[in-house]
């Protein structure tokens, strides 16, 4: 949805608690519709998506877009891989509470981390937005850049997601990893665009998705520079947020990372929806799509109402200026690449 302290932005994380597909080397604009995207159904989703790509990669045409300027901007939770039923990054955060919690005894009388150890999460909740930066503080700051990713690297390595008991990285979503894939092979440069900490996403972002780090833009937090007793030069992280990559902080991310406006861009929620609102204000052929999570079988079903990736006004534009919105349950042959 939405460095030193690299962490979501407080009140998102707040909200949260109430295998790479690698495509052919090349397609082609003849290659028959099936062959292309095949783990999603045949209808207007995926023909909008095929279409936008063709006419824009179309030397001569109308809408043609030169290889340099066709950036493709993608949200994370919730549009490359699942949130529920709190952001991924979130549960990071409290499992390292209770993996620290031997070494801070006085954690168990101390809130919000009594609270955590005791897997009350409405009392985590109630906490507020203070109790979060604390709860990100203990497992983010006071860490140098490389032991925070080695860590990271440690918990995508063992953690397993509740109710799917699968690892975390093999919860994206393989019809989008297929169009990750797609639109490169047709030349188009492709960028996470998200509210979640940039060191955090960086760690899977490359053998995930096939983005490399310096096209993950997210949220992030301050961090020093200074030399270590043995020497080396090391960025350590601090406890102060200094950029919140959600809602209107998307094109201002973009902007400021990216220096390009996207031709295409997707997203699930309303701390989506200024960065659609961003792309579809550009000159030429445009595509903005939204992930509708409507399939509680194979994924989760919500929007308006939910706590996590609220769809909310982010619906109503998409079916008001007829982006493009795809439905999972329908749109999808498959959710996630198999084990």
């Amino acid at each position: 949805m939405r460095a030193g302290l690299a962490v979501f932005a407080p009140r998102v994380l707040l909200l949260a608690l109430i295998a790479f597909a690698a495509g052919p080397a090349s397609l082609r604009a003849e290659d028959p519709l099936s062959d292309l995207l095949p783990s999603w159904n045949d209808g207007k989703s995926k023909t909008a998506i095929v279409d936008f790509v063709d006419r824009v990669t179309q030397e001569g045409g109308p809408d043609f877009v030169a290889p340099a300027e066709r950036i493709a901007v993608f949200d994370n939770d919730g549009t490359l891989w699942a949130e529920q039923p709190v952001y991924f990054q979130l549960a990071f955060a409290l499992d390292r509470i209770a993996a620290l919690a031997s070494e801070n005894p006085e954690w168990k009388q101390k809130q919000p981390f009594k609270s955590v150890l005791e897997g009350d999460i409405k009392g985590v909740a109630a906490s507020g937005e203070h109790g979060l930066l604390e709860i990100m503080a203990a497992t983010h700051a006071g860490l140098t850049t490389e032991k925070f990713g080695d860590i990271v690297d440690g918990w995508l390595e063992s953690a397993e997601h509740p109710r799917l008991k699968r690892p975390y990285t093999s919860l994206a979503y393989q019809p989008m990893l297929e169009l990750l894939s797609y639109l490169r092979a047709r030349g188009f440069k492709t960028f996470i665009v998200s509210g979640g900490g940039v060191e955090f996403m960086r760690r899977f972002a490359e053998r995930v998705y096939g983005i490399p780090p310096e096209q993950v833009v997210g949220s992030s937090g301050v961090v020093k520079f200074d030399i270590g007793p043995d020497g080396i030069a090391r960025l350590t992280k601090e406890p102060k947020i200094e950029f919140v990559d959600d809602g209107p902080g998307k094109p201002v991310g973009i902007n400021r990372y990216i220096g390009r406006r996207p031709i295409l861009a997707f997203g699930n929620s309303d701390g989506d929806l200024q960065m659609l609102q961003y792309t579809a204000a550009g000159h030429g052929a445009r595509f903005m799509g939204v992930v509708h999570h409507t399939d509680a079988d194979r994924e989760w079903a919500y929007d308006r109402a939910s706590h996590v990736g609220k769809l909310d006004k982010a619906l109503d534009e998409a079916t008001a200026k007829g982006w493009t919105v795809v439905d999972m349950k329908s749109n999808w042959k498959t959710v996630f690449p198999d084990k």
